[in-house]
C-alpha cells in the first residue's frame, strides 16, 4: 500500500492514516513515535503529522513525551468493555430503527453490498487497512441514512477508541473472513425490515470486540 499522500489537505489525510494505523495495531501501545519519522515515512513535512497527533492527544489515544514525541495510550480491558457497552446502547437500537427505513437503504443496496464484498475480500487477503476502511464505510454509511450528525460522530469516535488490535491475529486465523461475511446478512435483515434479526446480528458482530478482537 502507499502511503504517501498526494493532495492537499495533509493533516486530516495524515490524521487518517495514523487512526487507521492505530486501530489495526501497526502504531503499538506505549511505544514511542516521533512526527518526523512517521513525516518522513508518509512523505510530508513534519507539520501536518504533528498536528494530526496532538488531535490524537486531544481525543485520549495519544499522550505527548517530552523531547521525544507520542505515545499510544494503552487500552485497558475495562475501558474496553465500557465502550463495549456504550455501542451497545448507541449502536444498536440505531441500527434497529434503520430496518424500520428498509426502503431507504434499499435504495443503497448494490453501494453496501459492494462494500460488504470489499469486505471479504480484504480480509482473505489479510489486508487489515482495507478491511477497515471498508467496515467504516458500511456501519458509518448505514448510519448516516438517520441524518444524524451527532450520533455518526460519537460511534465513529468509539469506533476509534475500541482499537482493534486483535485484528492481526484474527486475520492470521483466518476467523477475519467470518466477521467480514457477517455484513451482507446484516445489510439483508435491515432492508427485510427485520428489526429483531438486525438487533441479533448487530449485537452477535460487535461482541466481536470484547473476546476475539481484544
Amino acid at each position: 500500500m502507499d502511503n504517501r499522500l498526494q493532495h492537499t489537505n495533509l493533516r486530516d489525510q495524515a490524521l487518517e492514516v495514523l487512526k487507521l494505523r492505530l486501530i489495526s495495531g501497526d502504531l503499538a501501545p506505549g511505544q514511542i513515535y516521533s512526527a518526523a519519522s512517521l513525516a518522513a515515512e508518509l512523505g510530508v513535512s513534519n507539520s501536518p503529522v504533528r498536528e494530526a497527533m496532538l488531535t490524537l492527544v486531544n481525543q485520549g489515544l495519544m499522550e505527548a513525551v517530552k523531547n521525544r514525541g507520542f505515545r499510544i495510550v494503552p487500552l485497558s480491558e475495562k475501558e474496553r468493555r465500557n465502550i463495549y457497552d456504550l455501542r451497545l446502547l448507541i449502536e444498536i437500537p440505531s441500527m434497529a430503527r434503520l430496518a424500520s427505513m428498509k426502503e431507504k437503504v434499499a435504495a443503497r443496496r448494490q453501494e453496501f453490498s459492494k462494500i460488504a464484498s470489499d469486505m471479504v475480500d480484504c480480509a482473505k487477503k489479510g489486508d487489515i487497512v482495507g478491511y477497515l476502511d471498508a467496515d467504516r464505510r458500511f456501519h458509518i454509511g448505514l448510519l448516516d441514512i438517520l441524518e444524524n450528525d451527532h450520533l455518526t460522530a460519537i460511534v465513529e469516535n468509539l469506533r476509534d477508541q475500541s482499537r482493534q488490535y486483535g485484528l492481526k491475529a484474527l486475520s492470521e486465523s483466518g476467523a477475519l473472513v467470518k466477521s467480514a461475511e457477517e455484513h451482507q446478512p446484516i445489510l439483508d435483515a435491515l432492508i427485510a425490515g427485520d428489526r429483531k434479526l438486525t438487533t441479533k446480528l448487530m449485537t452477535d458482530h460487535l461482541s466481536h470486540h470484547v473476546t476475539d478482537w481484544a
